[in-house]
């Protein structure tokens, strides 16, 4: 297939070149940031609105809501470019609500549009490993299937309708960063009751506070390697959505505010390009103690 794909970042490259590994061409707008393994493996054209006039498939895989926005509605945007027939994919992490009201500007150009966003990290992206959920009707969603299955495992098809996709990656990132929270509040707790904490860490792996954030992130925490794979500041604007969203339902959501504030310190203090496993430097401070000070 022809595909556009919009969006080469951390997560956005490897997920591109995937699709070209299996046999797929791939369209991607002109950007001085291009590395030159996509200008060999992909097609370049001047806009995204050329992206989608040379594509049947047009996948977005940017930062934020107004960035979307900006890429399918903004001049020489993709909406622009679209043919008849062609199937529009956001990957992104985005507002739910404004996502319904894009499908539908979408569907009115004779377009079908998935919300598809994604969870696992730069890991996960370049390992095609991926979940992915997605809202939007079940005959575009049958035909991304095939697509979906080159870049990622987990794939769940939320609803029909467009926003439950999105709806789904919100609650994930909440789960996320509360056990994010949870391990580092943990960790500088056996570290600062005189434990080792790569110790604690290996006994709770065999137990039932085991999980993904244990296994990985925490290595991170306590080896202090923050480059990033999923930024503090992305996962601070998912929580933004999820803070916005449920004030919009009535619904409340401590815990999800106060690992917003953690994020918030971290930003304050420099952070924002660091791995979201970063947030263990917000509880350290408070703590006044390292993770990895020798003892």
């Amino acid at each position: 297939m022809k595909i556009g794909f919009i969006g080469l970042g951390i997560m956005g490259r490897p997920m591109a070149l995937n699709l070209k590994n299996a046999g797929h061409e791939i369209i991607v707008p002109e950007r001085s940031s291009l590395t030159d393994e996509i200008r060999a493996a992909a097609k370049v054209v001047a806009t995204p609105k050329a992206v989608a006039a040379a594509s049947e498939v047009v996948i977005l895989m940017v930062p934020d809501t107004p960035d979307v926005e900006a890429v399918l509605f903004g001049k020489d945007g993709v909406a622009e470019g679209l043919q008849k027939g062609s199937l529009v994919i956001d990957m992104s992490s985005i507002s739910p609500i404004e996502t319904k009201d894009y499908a539908k500007r979408v569907n009115a150009k004779g377009c079908d549009y998935l919300d598809a966003p994604v969870s696992g990290g730069e890991v996960g992206a370049k390992q095609a490993t991926l979940t992915i959920m997605v809202g939007g009707p079940d005959a575009a969603f049958a035909r991304a299937k095939p697509l979906f299955e080159l870049m990622g495992k987990n794939i769940t098809h939320v609803g029909p309708e467009n926003g439950a996709g999105q709806t789904c990656k919100v609650a994930n990132q909440i789960i996320v960063a509360l056990n994010i929270q949870a391990v580092s509040e943990a960790l500088v707790f056996a570290s600062r009751a005189g434990a080792d904490p790569a110790k604690v860490r290996q006994a709770l792996m065999g137990g039932f506070a085991s999980s993904r954030i244990l296994e990985v992130h925490a290595e991170r925490m306590l080896n202090g390697t923050f480059n990033p794979g999923f930024k503090i500041k992305l996962h601070q604007k998912d929580l933004n959505l999820a803070l916005s969203s449920a004030k919009a339902l009535s619904v409340a959501l401590p815990n999800t505010a106060v690992a917003q504030q953690m994020f918030a310190s971290c930003v304050a203090h420099g952070g924002a390009e660091l791995d979201h496993s970063a947030l263990v430097l917000a509880v350290e401070g408070m703590a006044a103690h390292s993770i990895r000070e020798k003892k």
